[in-house]
């Protein structure tokens, strides 16, 4: 099976970008290196790229990739009520055609909040996806209660797996992927190794066979998001090197 592979702009880094000029800049990157789509991250673009999503849309077009687009916002704000930035970011994924909006869950309590996300949706060519984020808000049980929730709703939202993100809030991301894995439709790939009192990421072939096991218990058709450093003098190579091992059948015996 040829995986699909996403790579994530910020991947690359913030200083790297902005002395590039800006993620549209590395669409060129991101294509000779093979890959077959982009995650817009809206947090690195300025106020002025995101009123021209179209153009960047256009420019994601010509390089043949698909386009994703990343909010840093919670779908639920802190007293449990429903974002109300979401119907204008379903907007600017729209702009940018992109083929779904990630945004993390954040404070989820009451399952009634989820019919006006529905009638939003209904409004919204673009999906939405929830990922786990390094937040109390990211953590297994939360995202259980909220998968649960869309189960019952028949909902049409899916998540989005940061397979290291679980370390930071001290869950089992092998536990995670047992329970969540029929609701994933895209993976975030990333490594995470100890960094004081915290973590770090780092590229799956930098750490413990752990992690690159992992993607076999997570849906083989969900596109795989790199999110890992993507550093070096050839950022072709370096980028190609890792769209070529994600793309792989398993390696681990």
């Amino acid at each position: 099976m040829s995986r699909e592979i996403i790579v994530v702009t910020a991947a690359y880094g913030h200083d790297t970008i902005h002395t590039m000029g800006g993620q549209m800049a590395l669409l060129p990157v991101i294509a000779a290196a093979g890959a077959d789509g982009v995650e817009i991250r809206r947090e690195l673009l300025s106020s002025e790229e995101i009123d021209r999503l179209s153009s960047l849309a256009f420019a994601i077009e010509m390089h043949n990739l698909q386009a994703c687009y990343s909010a840093p916002e919670p779908l639920c704000l802190a007293d449990g009520a429903l974002n109300p930035h979401l119907p204008a970011l379903l907007h600017e994924a729209h702009m940018l055609k992109a083929r779904w909006l990630k945004v993390s869950l954040g404070h989820f309590t009451d399952q009634a909040v989820l019919a006006t996300l529905r009638d939003w949706l209904l409004t919204s060519p673009v999906p939405l996806v929830v990922e786990n984020d390094q937040t109390d808000c990211g953590k297994l049980a939360p995202m259980l209660r909220f998968k649960a929730a869309c189960h019952t709703l028949a909902l049409p939202v899916t998540l989005t797996f940061d397979t290291g993100n679980w370390l930071w809030v001290g869950d089992s991301p092998e536990e995670a992927a047992r329970h969540l894995a029929p609701a994933v439709s895209y993976i975030h790939v990333k490594a995470a190794v100890a960094h004081g009192h915290t973590f770090r990421a780092v590229p799956p072939d930098e750490a413990d066979a752990r992690w690159l096991a992992l993607l076999d218990n997570l849906p083989a058709d969900a596109p795989r998001g790199i999110e890992f450093p993507l550093q070096g003098d050839d950022l072709i190579a370096v980028t190609r090197h890792y769209v070529e091992l994600l793309r792989k059948e398993p390696r681990h015996a």
